[in-house]
């Protein structure tokens, strides 16, 4: 039986990607898909551009995935200085095959046989996925109490809280509230790149699987769960 599995935010944690891989025994008939913020941070984003592009494993665009095209096409206009040296560096060095690649990424993904959707970041609760907007697909983590999105996670409710369905929906972005479980939503950015771990959640048996971080790549922002002591729960009970 083919299995599908959603995994949270590698942010360029290419070593993690691979033990990851391996762990959850992934096959050549086995669907994968990323969450977003393949790039950015970690230690090898152009490695995990290309294992993802090579072997056929989907993802959604992300914010860091966004940000990195703008330096891109910035760089090919003259002048990328007002984005960061990181992302500069990694838009040098990216060949054109891996930019097409990620420029191709959908905004959302519907999963193929399954009642799920895969985004990045969060919707409009309420909406169809064709009307949201691509900012809050990219960048939102709340609610606030008069229905509109905000990017902050103390400007409201999660809106994954809010989310009744009937899809579920798969997303990460949110390192600070880390590993998200409801009825209708499951948040899987549980901090690789801040030393917490890599998880992805395997439809086919209501399971978890994550490897801890090698390492915290990056200084984490104020609020951050790091999450590589906290053991994951067997089940969702997706319904």
């Amino acid at each position: 039986m083919k299995r599908i599995l959603v995994v949270g935010d590698v942010h360029g944690c290419f070593d993690e990607l691979r033990r990851l891989i391996d762990r959850a025994k992934v096959g050549s008939g086995d669907e994968v898909t990323l969450v977003g913020d393949l790039v950015n941070k970690g230690p090898d984003s152009i490695g995990v551009v290309r294992f993802c592009r090579e072997n056929g494993i989907g993802a959604v665009l992300g914010n860091h995935d966004d940000y990195l095209l703008r330096c891109i096409a910035a760089r090919r206009r003259g002048d990328a200085s007002e984005f960061s040296e990181g992302v500069r560096k990694i838009a040098k060095k990216m060949e054109n095959e891996d930019v097409a690649w990620l420029r191709a990424l959908p905004l959302w993904a519907r999963i193929p046989g399954q009642r799920a959707v895969v985004v990045h970041a969060g919707i409009i609760p309420g909406r169809s996925l064709t009307d949201q907007k691509r900012e809050h697909l990219l960048t939102m983590r709340s609610i606030r109490a008069d229905g509109t999105a905000s990017k902050r996670i103390d400007e409201g409710e999660p809106w994954a809280s809010l989310h009744r369905g009937p899809s579920h929906i798969f997303f990460g972005h949110d390192a600070v509230r880390g590993l998200q479980r409801w009825k209708y939503a499951t948040g899987l950015d549980t901090a690789c790149v801040y030393g917490g771990r890599l998880t992805a959640y395997e439809l086919t048996t209501d399971t978890f699987v994550s490897v801890v971080a090698k390492k915290a790549y990056a200084e984490a922002g104020k609020g951050v769960q790091r999450a590589a002591d906290r053991p994951l729960p067997r089940a969702i009970g997706r319904r």
